[in-house]
């Protein structure tokens, strides 16, 4: 049979009935065969470009506008603004994350009630609204404000991202997808620093200071990114419009024999209660925090770090570019092997170990190069090991509705290493925040810790089910986790 063949896998007495007694894989129209291997990559292929290209764009905005305040600082928002007075900067920086965090769970409900293109295009442009006028703000109270409202906004949109990726792709495609998602937007948010010197050069027109016109020109490109969003956008495999119904439906034959989870089920009081009980989810959540705690931290005092050394407000900010797209980098090659071998927890273990070795070095050193070499090693560990733990959850669950809630905990759970990044690292401790790196030091090996006990867990139950001693994982016949 050639590659280019159709194959209908529908049963004989289905065809001898009529069209009517079809289930739902030939109802919309013939399938092709799973081991069509060219067929299942044009497919893939055309996901890929309308699915992942757009949300990594949008997510790039969402991560400079969210950890742009460092950069902002140093090029004169911190003398405006008074931020250095107290905690007033931690709090600041802090503040974004309370309604984050609260309204991650929420959001991804209201997620599938609503359409993904009119929800995330319409969060999108409204908090490069925010941004805009965060550009006017007179006062340090009314920038925490804004923030605040940044954080409600925000709050729905990497959780459902997350989530609608994973509802695409099978268990060994999730990790490089999500990757290409995070990282495509991470070497653009790499770019921020450059971005946000060249705003500064706008110093004095109209009257505005150079570090407003970072927030309202990245303000303004995120809020039209947001309305050319809402044409692009795709919506959850089975109300999508871009693919033909033989590609809809191939696309659910292969969901469904890999994982069984290509129908919707509606998340409902009693299935919270019940995934909230499953303590994996609770540790997939700690691992997440303990990428992210690391990820905010450079993110928000970097700038201020290298400051410490010497370098003027420029070149502080144009060295903070590298470690990102370095960091970005490393991440898309670690997530490429780890689909290829299906194997996440050694991945995300030796990814936590160079934060080990890189955030003393940041820490202790005497030299600048070897204190920025370690930002580079710190930086690259937390970002390859958020998409690999958000690929790690997703591959060890069942269920639409389950799914939902263990992406969206999981990121509740990267809000609160936000907050621990705005209140470890201190006003009092700065330039060099070595009690804060020191805590992102003990984060990596709290993680490692969860990971050897997640590990051990999954291959004693892989092992209890292939031996028969044991039920069956997740509540589906066959199912193994993904170490």
């Amino acid at each position: 049979m050639s590659a280019h063949s159709v194959v209908s896998v529908r049963p004989k007495d289905e065809e001898a009935a009529g069209s009517d007694s079809l289930n739902y894989k030939s109802k919309e129209a013939p399938i092709r065969h799973l081991t069509d291997a060219e067929y299942e990559k044009r497919v893939l292929r055309k996901i890929d470009w309308r699915l992942v290209p757009i949300l990594a764009a949008l997510y790039a905005f969402s991560l400079i506008d969210r950890t742009n305040l460092g950069l902002i600082r140093v090029a004169g928002m911190d003398k405006a603004l008074h931020l250095s007075v107290g905690n007033r900067y931690s709090v600041v920086t802090s503040v974004f994350f309370v309604p984050y965090i609260i309204l991650e769970i929420p959001a991804n409900v209201f997620l599938r009630k609503a359409s993904p293109k009119l929800f995330l295009s319409a969060i999108v442009f409204l908090w490069g609204c925010i941004s805009i006028a965060a550009g006017f703000v007179k006062t340090w109270n009314q920038l925490a404000a804004l923030r605040a409202l940044l954080g409600v906004l925000e709050a729905g949109f990497f959780p459902s991202c997350a989530y609608l990726i994973t509802l695409w792709y099978i268990r060994r495609e999730v990790q490089f997808r999500l990757a290409l998602f995070t990282l495509i937007s991470y070497i653009a948010g790499g770019f921020s620093p450059i971005l946000a010197y060249g705003f500064t050069m706008m110093e004095g027109r109209a009257g505005i200071h150079g570090w407003q016109w970072i927030w309202i020109m990245e303000g303004l490109i995120t809020a039209v990114l947001g309305l050319a969003a809402y044409f692009v956008i795709v919506d959850f495999p089975d109300r999508n419009t871009f693919l033909t119904p033989e590609e809809t439906g191939f696309v659910k034959n292969r969901i469904d024999e890999d994982r069984g989870d290509a129908q919707f089920d509606t998340l409902t009081v009693q299935k919270a209660l019940a995934y909230t009980c499953d303590l994996k989810l609770w540790a997939f959540g700690l691992c997440f925090m303990c990428c992210t705690f690391p990820a905010y931290s450079i993110s928000f005092f970097l700038p201020t770090i290298i400051g410490g050394m010497g370098y003027s407000v420029r070149d502080s900010q144009l060295l903070c570019s590298p470690p990102f797209v370095f960091g970005a980098v490393y991440a898309l090659v670690v997530a490429y092997f780890s689909d290829k071998t299906v194997k996440r927890g050694p991945y995300l273990a030796f990814n936590a170990l160079l934060g080990v070795i890189g955030f003393p070095m940041l820490a202790y050193c005497k030299g600048n190069a070897p204190r920025y070499i370690g930002t580079f090693l710190a930086l690259a560990g937390s970002s390859a090991n958020m998409p690999g733990v958000l690929a790690w959850q997703a591959n060890n669950v069942i269920g639409q509705s389950k799914r939902a809630y263990s992406s969206a905990l999981s990121i509740m759970w990267g809000g609160i290493g936000g907050i621990m990044a705005a209140l470890v690292f201190r006003q009092k401790d700065a330039p060099k925040y070595v009690p804060g790196l020191i805590a992102t030091l003990v984060s990596q090996i709290f993680m490692i810790v969860i990971i050897a006990i997640l590990s051990v867990y999954f291959y004693m139950r892989n092992k209890a089910v292939k031996n028969g001693t044991k039920g069956v994982i997740e509540g589906k016949e066959g199912f193994l986790y993904t170490l």
